[in-house]
């Protein structure tokens, strides 16, 4: 499952389990042996069924949850809380709704403690990278979803960190804007270098970004198959290997909806 060698790795997932304990129903398994790496600089994709647990596994390598059992590594040290090697996106925004779009995304680099001047000039930087600069003195009630979202990806990159965790950050725009904070993204991505473990409902959307997919089970989730994308970028998804590709990844996903539906009703699983 794991194509990278130990010295090309950033991210890794050793047998990651977590229960979740609620003294009113009981234990509930959301993720159950996970094993898989992430590379340097790469782009990857977790996919699945609504709990599966991709949110969980995202929010254990930022430091956010602790695994029941195994063990993640990220950066070359182990993950037992956040760090400032790992930045998460999140899809609601989480932006400071009192603070501008600047002070936004200045407010992690004031935080520590840098100098007002390096602050300014990293802070326009983005603000042009992000095409944020006519909207600098604004608030965020004042912004569409994308361009909220914009910031938020602003304020991750002004502080530099190695990892970017992304958990659907697109979900909730419409299909036009998604498309170009996609290529933004990609575009980002490519000039930065940075390792990007990001969550996804969309098959589409997953092709189209990533180097490789991590499909999930159902709940227990567990690593269902790892997919290479050997698509050239830009990629375009009306061609016969996209589309192939997507067809072969619904049936995938769709197998383990099914399974969750028929748990549900107490039917076992039909082979597919």
């Amino acid at each position: 499952m794991n194509a990278t060698s130990p010295a090309d790795v950033e991210i890794q997932l050793r047998g990651v389990t977590k229960i979740f304990s609620d003294s009113g129903s009981g234990s509930v398994v959301a993720l159950d042996g996970i094993d898989f790496d992430v590379a340097k600089g790469e782009f990857v994709c977790l996919l699945g069924p609504s709990g599966c647990g991709k949110s969980t596994i995202l929010n254990a390598v930022a430091g956010f949850v602790l695994p029941t059992s195994g063990e993640i590594i990220a950066a070359g040290g182990r993950v037992s809380r956040p760090g400032p090697d790992r930045g998460m996106v999140f899809q609601e925004y989480a932006l400071f709704p009192w603070m501008t779009v600047r002070s936004n995304i200045a407010f992690g680099l004031e935080m520590r403690r840098e100098g007002k001047a390096r602050i300014g000039r990293k802070v326009e930087t983005l603000l042009g990278k992000l095409q944020l600069a006519e909207f600098a003195d604004r608030f965020p009630r004042d912004l569409s979803g994308g361009m909220r979202q914009r910031v938020a990806i602003a304020r991750l990159l002004a502080l530099d960190s190695p990892i970017l965790l992304m958990d659907e950050p697109f979900g909730s725009l419409d299909a036009l804007t998604r498309g170009r904070l996609q290529d933004e993204l990609l575009r980002i991505w490519s000039e930065l270098g940075k390792t990007i473990l990001f969550v996804t409902h969309s098959i589409e959307e997953a092709i189209y970004l990533a180097d490789r997919i991590v499909v999930m089970t159902v709940r227990p989730g567990r690593v269902k198959a790892i997919v290479p994308v050997s698509l050239e970028r830009p990629r375009d998804v009306s061609s016969p290997r996209f589309n192939d590709l997507k067809r072969d990844l619904s049936w995938m996903v769709m197998e383990e909806q099914m399974r969750s539906e028929e748990d549900q009703r107490g039917v076992p699983a039909a082979r597919i």
